[in-house]
């Protein structure tokens, strides 16, 4: 394993690879046909959806084949810092299910190898549409898959955010490593190592780069490939100023609490996971240069236990306003379940300061654990879900929640089978909340027309799966400068699904007037003589195809 992880270092080079949109050209779905991508580019003040379709076969997984693919059970010695060895066991096991998407001819569904493989994950395209704000498609980029690939079971990738100067967005995704291929069909690809953190513990044993896709008005794709998050995934990457800045979690091995802190893969798993920073255009940096943005731990907020180390700092969304960094953490046992602040207010993170910038929760923000526990001890306490976050201003935030994904016995309420828990019935949704007197409150939750746990149904999918909105996910706004805003949001779902990341999910929006402070009454009409409060479904994935992140088109002059 040495020799290998050394081999990987001296092959390791730059990979900042520009792609015109010429060069994107791809066979895609019916429902793209009429995009013209030979003279691509975002039409101004529109959005930017993405989104992935399954391209597997029945032979991409064979039953009874060992998962993650090259996986060797067994007990493994790892050296430890101040010398001798840890024992770690790693555990194999084996696919139950073919790699059939489910369909009405059988009853074959390939996310039932879930169960059986806490890694498993098949690679699929990534696909750029850009739509109206109405979700009419306007064009759609296809990202080469021999560039980029993401997993199309994990919900928490592809998140899509504007740069802060308008000109691009970004996006993170895989990247294969020396001797691993970048395409699609690649199992357990979003729990591999990467190339420069390479954990001999890993069950995955493959390599793959999270790298960060920034793509300008005409669709040109510049690709920086990063070593962070190796043993899971890279979230989000927005760019301000020169830098990227990351969200996203690491960590597949079997290393304990205390191994992570005694031998050097742990400490590097350790020190680049969370929040992150990357150069564009660099070489994907090695521990111990890769650019973590700090480090939460419960302990400094009043818990007397710590977590697992690095699991405090398990990010997905992320955000900049006012020239500073937010991010949130909704999954996870470990940790807070919560919006926090990376670095002081005003001024964002360098590769200078990156180590020893301050991580907090936003005061009135929740502080209790992801277990339910609360500082004194006692548990049973509400959990938040927070995925995206879209500040209106700097006294409104709106948050995404995606709820706690919990498929109870169903029962009608308001006479609808629904099948979502209490929990996620209360606070699922988009949540707003207002700074008053320097602490946050939750002002409401906005939910009326998301159906939340009300099962839909799905053209060419297996009733028995059809899933129901759990809640809300990727999230973006614009303020319309009569003291409203426009909300778009990506779902979240429940469902019997082996996983629920692979669920058929929607895009919707909601407008708000940002000064409420209740609900808004049903009978309130718009301009448009929509209900404000009121979710409306601008689309709804075909089987096969999940919805991933939303933002605003970037324009060449910036600032769309």
């Amino acid at each position: 394993m040495k020799s290998s992880i050394m081999r990987n270092r001296l092959v390791a080079v730059a990979a900042v690879l520009v792609f015109g949109a010429t060069s994107t050209l791809m066979s895609i779905a019916d429902d793209d046909k009429g995009s013209d991508s030979s003279n691509f580019k975002f039409q101004s003040n529109s959005l930017v959806l993405s989104r992935s379709v399954y391209s597997g076969t029945a032979s991409t997984v064979t039953p009874g084949q060992t998962l993650p693919p090259g996986c060797a059970a067994g007990t493994m010695q790892v050296p430890l810092i101040a010398g001798g060895t840890a024992k770690v066991t790693v555990l194999c096991s084996a696919a139950i299910e073919n790699g059939e998407y489910p369909n009405l001819l059988d009853s074959h569904n390939v996310w039932n190898n879930d169960t059986a493989d806490g890694s498993f994950g098949i690679t699929s395209p990534i696909f750029l549409d850009n739509i109206n704000t109405q979700g009419k498609l306007i064009s759609t980029l296809p990202v080469p898959s021999n560039l980029l690939i993401t997993s199309f079971s994990s919900k928490s990738e592809l998140a899509v955010n504007l740069a802060v100067d308008g000109k691009s967005i970004t996006f993170v995704g895989y990247h294969g490593g020396p001797g691993f291929l970048t395409a699609p069909n690649q199992l357990d690809v979003s729990n591999s190592n990467t190339p420069g953190v390479v954990d001999p513990t890993n069950p995955v044993v493959s390599n793959y780069y999270r790298s960060v896709a920034e793509v300008d008005a005409t669709g040109k794709i510049t690709l920086t490939d990063g070593n962070a998050y190796s043993g899971n995934n890279g979230r989000a990457a927005m760019k301000a100023g020169p830098y990227y800045y990351m969200a996203g979690n690491d960590n597949n091995g079997g290393l304990s609490a205390s191994q992570l802190t005694k031998t050097q893969i742990g400490l590097n798993l350790v020190s680049s996971t969370g929040a992150e920073l990357l150069i564009p255009g660099q070489a994907p940096p090695f521990p111990p240069d890769i650019n973590m943005l700090g480090d939460f731990e419960v302990t400094r907020v009043g818990y007397a236990k710590a977590d697992k180390p690095g699991k405090d700092d398990n990010f997905r969304g992320l955000t900049v306003f006012n020239n500073t960094l937010f991010v949130t953490k909704g999954s996870g046992g470990n940790g807070i379940n919560t919006v926090y602040q990376v670095g002081n207010t005003g001024v964002l993170p360098t590769p200078t300061d990156h180590a020893t910038v301050p991580i907090t929760i936003l005061p009135g923000f929740p502080t209790t654990l992801a277990s339910g526990t609360a500082q004194d001890g006692t548990t049973g306490h509400p959990v938040m879900f927070p995925f995206g976050i879209w500040f209106a201003n700097a006294n409104t935030l709106y948050v995404c929640d995606e709820g706690d994904g919990a498929l109870v016995t169903p029962r009608t309420i308001n006479g609808q089978t629904n099948v979502a828990d209490d929990a996620s019935l209360a606070t699922a949704g988009i949540q707003k909340w207002a700074l008053q007197d320097g602490i946050w409150r939750l002002v409401y939750v906005l939910q009326n027309g998301l159906d939340i746990g009300v099962p839909y149904s799905i053209a060419n999918y297996p009733v028995a799966l059809n899933p129901a909105t759990g809640g809300c996910r990727n999230l973006t706004g614009r303020a319309n400068g009569d003291g409203t805003v426009e909300l778009f949001a990506v779902t979240s779902t429940i469902s019997q699904n082996g996983d629920q990341g692979a669920d058929p999910n929607k895009l919707v929006t909601v407008k708000d007037l940002v000064n409420s402070s209740s609900l808004p009454a049903s009978s309130s009409r718009n301009a448009d003589n929509h209900a404000w409060g009121h979710f409306e479904v601008l689309r709804t994935a075909q089987a096969g195809e999940v919805l991933r992140g939303i933002t605003f088109s970037p324009s060449a002059g910036g600032n769309n």
